[in-house]
């Protein structure tokens, strides 16, 4: 059993991180910044308030844990790239004992077939590129990092979908993982299983990887 903390677990991709780790029967801590929102978290959660872009909070709760999971979401483009420095920050002081970091990132920072990133194709859908080019930065800042153990998921750079999980997936590292016809796809759900075989399994330590069916 392992001890998981998922930072934004309120969101569809937290709430599936915290659904899939307690089903496992790892001891969760859902963290989230609206209080209000917690309630409607798994029982089987400890629930807390808190923030990834806050050093004391990320200090507080991370302290133990085995694994720490930022599936945050918001308005400002730089909080992927904040919480990444805030985890960085917060975990290098607890030295040794600091949790794994699994970031999870976007689709569209992906390489396509040259090498360039898909969130530079001008034909990529304009309202994914804002929270494309921040977790970008993300990126950036992890790769950068020194003392902490760190792995960045990817799903495809394609909306994830609501739906049956399969229970299935295939791993890619730079280039999104399409099937026999080029097509793209993920389920939250099937996202979740994902994380938490990285969290069990540490395939990609300091690596950034994708999935796709």
């Amino acid at each position: 059993m392992a001890r998981v903390v998922v930072f934004g677990a309120c969101g569809k991709v937290g709430q599936s991180v915290v659904n899939e780790a307690i089903r496992r029967g790892h001891k969760v801590t859902a963290v989230a910044r609206d209080e209000a929102k917690l309630s409607k978290l798994s029982r089987k959660a400890n629930a807390a308030v808190g923030d990834a872009t806050s050093r004391d909070s990320v200090h507080s709760l991370a302290d133990g844990a085995d694994a720490v999971v930022v599936a945050v979401a918001g308005n400002d483009k730089k909080i992927w790239a904040n919480a990444a420095r805030t985890m960085i920050d917060a975990l290098n002081k607890q030295g040794d004992s600091a949790p794994r970091l699994i970031h999870v990132g976007h689709g569209g920072t992906l390489e396509d077939g040259q090498g360039a990133r898909i969130l530079d194709d001008p034909e990529f859908a304009n309202n994914m590129r804002k929270d494309a080019l921040g977790q970008a930065e993300a990126l950036d800042v992890l790769r950068a990092s020194k003392g902490v153990r760190w792995t960045v998921i990817c799903p495809p750079p394609v909306q994830l979908v609501q739906g049956k999980r399969r229970d299935t997936y295939r791993t890619g590292t730079d280039q999104p993982v399409q099937d026999g016809r080029g097509n793209m796809a993920m389920s939250t759900d099937d996202l979740a299983v994902a994380i938490i075989d990285e969290i069990d399994k540490a395939k990609h330590v300091n690596q950034r990887f994708t999935i796709g069916y």
